[in-house]
């Protein structure tokens, strides 16, 4: 299983490769896209400008290019929004041919529209469909494979069973012939919410919806202590069903602290994945890059297992020696 992870700088680009990603995604929203169409009708749902969280200019991917040549290591570019309306596809064909001129050839599409017109229009690009589609049987699988796709990336809330499920059933459609990757989430951002349903933004203007506070279980009035949390909540003047998150008590430096699938490596093999992704576009530099190189300990520690026990209690042993983050995104 080869390691993608989320890369939000260019300067970062070297540093990652040292530490053993083996892909990477990126998003780009060029100025243009910006000027005209602001955060409301997202390119790909990051529109972030204070923060290093994207590519917004033609020469960083012209920099970008140089540097995918020196260390051959591939960089998908990012158009996640779930749908477009119907003046933006050709503006967005433009800006992915202007990548295919620099040689980016796989692009992780969420809207199948869009996905339809760039093959009407005749663009060969890789496709990866994206984990924001919420491909969740065997025969939305096989739609999608009409398409010509590269790689399947499941969503959050697959579970390793479903996906082994739609895997297997793929190959036996494909057969020998059959080529399609298979991309599961490992590290960071276990979101309360399945993409494909979220319509909420990640952008300067407003406070990312994953981040609103919760409560993680039911509540009910005859609880004896709802009452003096409504009492105190009143006092404080928030909302009575408002409350902190449990991940964002964790150590912010505790690998997979937002979202952890380590335990699940010996699985995810099983099932069939070829690509583990690594969440972290906008995270601090040096937290992406422990991330990347435990995950990357953790692959060099299944290799030589040989049973899940044996690779959870070495990787345990490793990289959570006081305790791991219980944030699971496989149980």
């Amino acid at each position: 299983m080869k390691i993608v992870a989320g890369l939000g700088c260019i300067d970062d680009y070297p540093a990652f490769c040292e530490a053993g990603a083996d892909e990477f995604f990126c998003g780009y929203v060029p100025y243009a896209w910006t000027k005209r169409y602001g955060t409301t009708l997202a390119l790909n749902r990051r529109e972030v400008l204070c923060y290093q969280v994207q590519l917004g200019a033609y020469s960083e991917l012209e920099i970008l290019a140089a540097m995918r040549e020196d260390y051959q290591r591939p960089v998908h570019l990012t158009f996640n929004s779930l749908y477009y309306i119907p003046e933006q596809y050709p503006m967005i064909e433009e800006i992915i041919r202007s990548c295919m001129d620099l040689g980016f050839q796989s692009f992780i599409l969420a809207d199948p529209a869009l996905m339809v017109y760039l093959r009407q229009q005749g663009v060969d690009c890789q496709i990866h469909l994206s984990g924001e589609t919420g491909e969740n049987n065997r025969k939305m699988v096989e739609t999608f494979q009409n398409l010509d796709l590269k790689r399947m990336i499941f969503h959050r809330k697959n579970t390793i069973e479903d996906m082994a499920s739609m895997i297997a059933a793929e190959k036996e459609a494909g057969g020998k012939r059959s080529r399609t990757e298979f991309e599961a989430f490992v590290l960071n951002e276990l979101c309360q919410f399945s993409g494909s349903f979220c319509h909420s933004l990640h952008c300067d203007e407003l406070g990312h919806l994953c981040r609103t506070p919760y409560w993680l279980r039911p509540q009910k009035a005859e609880d004896p202590g709802w009452k003096k949390r409504l009492e105190t909540f009143r006092e404080e003047g928030k909302s009575a069903v408002s409350s902190e998150p449990e991940y964002l008590e964790m150590e912010d430096d505790l690998c997979g602290a937002s979202g952890c699938g380590l335990c699940a490596l010996y699985r995810l093999q099983e099932a069939g994945i070829t690509h583990l992704k690594l969440v972290g576009r906008g995270n601090h530099s040096e937290d992406m890059k422990a991330d990347i190189q435990n995950l990357h300990k953790s692959l060099t520690i299944l290799k030589t297992a040989g049973s899940e026990a044996e690779y959870c209690r070495q990787m345990k042993q490793q990289i959570f020696p006081n305790g791991c983050s219980s944030q699971c995104y496989y149980r």
